[in-house]
């Protein structure tokens, strides 16, 4: 990868990776005050139909096709019209959610009350309440996007990788001040305003961002971003719903919202720290190849940046796997939640985490088609993956509970990953694939994991304290990493190599 690629990529893996952890103090205080009970599980669905907004009105469009507009306007030299083009989308966005946050404002009852029905009088009331107050939110977030678009359209990674983290230390002062579902509602109000919405405009500022109070829906720029965004904000996709079906056929079950949440927030950390971190990072680089018509370069650097994803993805779900009841409880401590329920969200965690892969570079896959102007191709087939998907959450439900819906998950992102890969290693392949290796990291995984379950059987008794939970946390990462790396160095996969390489020239 080029160095303006690997220290992009650095930048956004650490910034992710300080995010994460702010998470896990953002998750760990969020699990000692709500625990498992109808507060947490109604606080979990309370973001599900204000994030409809943020997807209604820019379905991540803003940093996938407005980038590529601005980037390529900038590049020619048209300052002027870049900015133009960012004026007359941003006021079109902006006020299109500002058209529609009143409408869901009025109408958040009988939504409420459509897509969770499962949830009683008094806990309807109270998601009404805190969704209503989560929804401004997403302007904010909204408008994190298009001004992080103008950023990374210039190179500047810094500021919109370091605005989650003032994002997360809001949600964390705003629970631990108001000691409350609501507390962390208005935690996430203040946060999403400071980090995701000031920070990204100050630095936009600095680099001369000019915002322009015109709009007019005859503008050519305009029709040229809405032909890109509107099949990624029109489409229902899998990746942008997954949570709202599964929190929707679990809310008749108390409990089972918040212990699917839990674990769900657990694999996200290594996936926004490797996945979106790389994605972010290689997608300018990868626009520019694909305008310039260098598909072989943008190919191999695709291919180079998935499986580089995929073996540190495996690393993680092995770790996730086998410790996943110590890693649950460490974060969440078993204060609040009761060690059934521990048990319970570690089954969950290695389920879901059987698709950690997949979650980990779907954001490539689909950045691979969005480089080129193809918008249409993830998000048509993540939608029809969600409608054939809609009977296995169902099923899974009924079956084996909130396991049987993280199952349907992994099952379903799985599908959409192979067949996103499938598509786009036909339509641009130039040279090899990543299908032998990826079966050799889930020998290196299984292996790993293999041992792991070994020697978790040798360790005393868990007592589900978090001292207890961390010793072991340390002992099963110790055993079950260097088994993993050799298993895959012995197997000659060749990123892992190059990462182990790299990090030995660093250190010497």
């Amino acid at each position: 990868m080029s160095r303006k690629l690997t220290a992009a990529a650095l930048v956004w893996t650490v910034a992710l990776m300080l995010s994460r952890v702010l998470g896990l103090v953002r998750d760990a205080v969020l699990g000692q005050t709500l625990g498992v009970g109808i507060e947490a599980d109604v606080y979990a669905a309370a973001f599900r139909i204000p994030d409809l907004l943020t997807h209604i009105v820019s379905g991540g469009a803003l940093s996938i096709v407005f980038i590529l507009m601005f980037t390529r306007f900038s590049a020619e030299g048209d300052e002027e019209r870049a900015w133009r083009a960012f004026s007359h989308v941003a006021n079109f966005i902006v006020g299109l959610a500002l058209l529609l946050m009143p409408l869901l404002m009025v109408g958040m009852p009988w939504l409420c009350a459509w897509f969770f029905p499962g949830f009683d009088a008094e806990a309807q009331a109270k998601l009404v309440y805190l969704s209503r107050i989560v929804l401004p939110a997403q302007l904010f977030h909204v408008l994190s996007g298009l001004l992080g678009a103008a950023l990374l359209s210039k190179d500047k990674h810094l500021v919109p990788a370091l605005a989650p983290l003032i994002y997360n230390l809001g949600i964390i002062l705003g629970g631990w001040l108001g000691g409350s579902a609501e507390g962390f509602a208005w935690g996430v109000l203040v946060g999403s305003f400071l980090g995701p919405f000031l920070l990204p405009l100050v630095a936009a500022l600095r680099v001369g961002l000019r915002w322009q109070p015109i709009f007019s829906l005859r503008d050519p720029d305009l029709h040229a971003y809405l032909r890109g965004a509107l099949p990624i904000m029109l489409a229902f996709s899998l990746v942008g719903f997954d949570d709202l079906v599964w929190t929707h056929f679990a809310a008749g079950s108390t409990g089972d919202v918040a212990t699917l949440n839990y674990a769900k927030a657990l694999m996200r950390v290594p996936i926004g720290v490797f996945g979106f971190a790389m994605g972010m990072a290689a997608y300018p680089e990868l626009a520019r190849l694909y305008a310039a018509e260098r598909r072989a370069e943008a190919w191999a650097l695709l291919r180079t940046a998935v499986v580089r994803s995929l073996v540190l993805a495996f690393g993680a779900q092995v770790g996730l796997s086998v410790a996943g009841v110590e890693v649950g409880t460490f974060v969440y401590s078993a204060t609040r939640i009761p060690p059934a329920r521990l048990d319970q969200l570690a089954a969950c965690l290695a389920v879901f985490s059987l698709a950690l892969g997949p979650w980990t570079v779907q954001t490539l896959l689909a950045r691979g088609f969005y480089a080129r102007g193809l918008t249409w191709v993830p998000t048509l087939f993540g939608t029809i993956l969600l409608v054939l998907s809609l009977p296995i959450y169902a099923l899974g439900a009924r079956t084996w509970g909130a396991l049987g819906l993280a199952l349907a998950s992994s099952l379903a992102v799985t599908a959409y990953v192979f067949v996103l890969y499938a598509k786009l290693a036909r339509e641009v392949k130039e040279g090899d694939g990543v299908g032998l290796d990826v079966l050799k990291l889930v020998v290196a995984a299984a292996v790993a994991f293999g041992v792991g379950v070994i020697v978790r059987g040798l360790l005393p008794a868990f007592n589900y304290g978090r001292v207890d939970a961390l010793w072991r946390i340390v002992v099963l990462g110790l055993v079950t990493s260097p088994v993993f790396l050799g298993v895959g160095w012995a197997l000659r996969v060749g990123e892992l190599r190059a990462l182990v390489n790299q990090v030995r020239r660093r250190r010497g």
